[in-house]
């Protein structure tokens, strides 16, 4: 359980096949501090850390991850949102986010404004999936507040801090991210289906 606000962007410094597994190295300032089977979200999708040393951490994505979020698509170099499971003694700052990524989209407008950012991602309703003004979204792993919902899109406003500490500064139009729609959202979603 996480709560999609982003603990430290990690690098990824390697990357190894291994038949339809894809082994991701990052360094990160929280490297030291994980423990193998830890839980840690990367871009929004929860991975079990594999190995640790020398402020490297390897987690493994099989092919479901593969097929179904933008891991698949990192190089060398790339930034990658990091956060640590939630502690239960701890604030719930963002929203409630599984680390279970729904879906990607695809960046179709970026907008620098004075002092903000606003950002338009579609993504493909066929899945059932719905946002809502206000309403939580999590892009990349970043809990944001839907500020513009369609039915096959929406928009995100981004402050100065998110942005500068998150890999949304590198997201520009035609980027694929990572979507995990509010938990609650699909509940009504679904029985409202029934």
């Amino acid at each position: 359980m996480f709560t999609g606000i982003i603990e430290t962007l990690g690098r990824v410094t390697n990357l190894q096949r291994e038949q339809d597994n894809l082994h991701i190295t990052i360094a990160s300032s929280i490297a030291a501090e994980l423990k193998i089977d830890q839980s840690v979200s990367h871009n929004g999708v929860c991975l079990t850390v594999i190995a640790v040393a020398n402020g490297v951490h390897t987690v493994t994505a099989i092919a479901e991850t593969l097929n179904k979020t933008n891991i698949g698509l990192l190089k060398i170099g790339d930034a990658v949102n990091l956060e640590r499971c939630m502690q239960l003694n701890a604030r719930l700052d963002g929203h409630i986010v599984q680390g279970h990524v729904d879906q990607t989209a695809v960046c179709t407008h970026f907008k620098s404004l004075n002092g903000s950012w606003e950002y338009t991602f579609d993504y493909n309703p066929a899945y059932g999936n719905v946002t809502v003004e206000k309403g939580s979204v999590c892009v990349n792993g970043i809990s944001l507040t839907v500020v513009n919902s369609k039915d096959s899109s929406f928009s995100v406003a981004i402050i100065p801090y998110t942005y500068e500490h998150t890999n949304l500064h590198e997201v520009r139009e035609g980027t694929v991210v990572n979507l995990e729609f509010d938990i609650i959202g699909k509940y009504v979603a679904r029985l409202t289906r029934r």
